[in-house]
C-alpha cells in the first residue's frame, strides 16, 4: 500500500501539480484547499505526511500545525510558504513542523524532502525490556520502535523529526556533532535546508526531555561546534 500524502494548498493549480508529481512518484495524494478542511483530513484520513501551506483561508497553516500536534499526532509536516522571514520559519518549527520549504521550490527538492521524512520505522506502544535498540541515558529510555522517549514509563510525546534527532545524538553519545552533519544525517537533505532548523528542533527537544531546558543535562551545546548527548 502506497503512503498517503495530504496536500493542504489553496491554490488549486499548485495543488494539482503537487498531486501529479506525488502520484507519479508512487504515493497517494489527498488534497485540501483550506485550513479547516486540511485539519479535518489530517485528523481523520491518517496521512503519512502533510505538505502544509502557510497562507490558507479559514485557518492558516500555523494554526493547523499547532492543532495537529495538540491532537497527539506525530505525522511529519513540511510547511510550504512564499514567505522568507526568519520569524515565520522559526514559528512553524516551534509549533512542531518537521521541515520548511520556501516557494518557489524545485519539485526534485520537495520530493527529496518527502522521501527523507517518510523514512521511519514502525510504531509500537511501549519499549520492550532488554531490547538492544533501546538506549538509556540517565532517566531517559530512547525507543526506536515506539519512536519516542520514555521517562518513568511515560512517553514524552516526540514528533518524528525530534525523535530522529535525539536517537542520532544518543547513538553518538559523548561525541560532538555539527549542525551540518545533523542536517545531512538526520534530515538527509544532502545540502538542502537551513541549519537554523536544527537549533529550533533542539530547543523543542529540550523542552520535552530536560527538567530545566535552560540548564540542560542531556543535550549539550558545544559553542561554535554543535551538539552532543551527555
Amino acid at each position: 500500500m502506497s503512503e498517503k500524502i495530504l496536500i493542504v494548498e489553496d491554490e488549486r493549480s499548485i495543488a494539482d501539480i503537487l498531486a501529479f508529481n506525488i502520484s507519479r512518484a508512487g504515493y497517494e495524494p489527498v488534497c485540501a484547499y483550506d485550513g479547516a478542511e486540511g485539519l479535518r483530513r489530517a485528523l481523520s484520513d491518517d496521512p503519512d505526511i502533510i505538505l502544509l501551506d502557510v497562507m490558507l483561508p479559514e485557518m492558516d497553516g500555523f494554526e493547523v500545525c499547532r492543532r495537529v500536534r495538540e491532537s497527539g499526532s506525530a505525522v511529519p509536516i513540511i510547511m510550504l510558504t512564499a514567505r522568507e522571514e526568519e520569524a515565520d520559519k522559526v514559528l512553524g518549527l516551534d509549533l512542531g513542523a518537521d521541515d520548511y520549504i520556501t516557494k518557489p521550490f524545485s519539485m526534485a527538492e520537495l520530493m527529496a524532502r518527502v522521501r527523507a521524512n517518510l523514512r521511519r520505522g514502525s510504531m509500537t506502544p511501549a519499549p520492550a525490556a532488554g531490547d538492544p535498540d533501546v538506549i538509556s541515558v540517565g532517566e531517559l529510555r530512547i525507543d526506536p520502535h515506539a519512536e519516542d522517549v520514555f521517562r518513568d514509563g511515560k512517553a514524552v510525546g516526540l514528533t518524528h523529526r525530534e525523535f530522529e534527532l535525539i536517537y542520532f545524538l544518543a547513538q553518538a553519545r559523548g561525541r560532538v556533532v555539527t549542525r551540518e552533519d545533523l542536517m545531512n544525517k538526520v534530515w538527509e537533505f544532502g545540502g538542502y535546508g537551513d541549519a537554523r532548523t536544527v537549533d529550533v528542533t533542539i530547543r523543542r527537544l529540550r523542552e520535552k526531555v530536560e527538567t530545566d531546558p535552560a540548564e540542560p543535562v542531556y543535550i549539550l551545546t558545544k559553542r561554535g561546534l554543535g551538539y552532543m548527548m551527555a
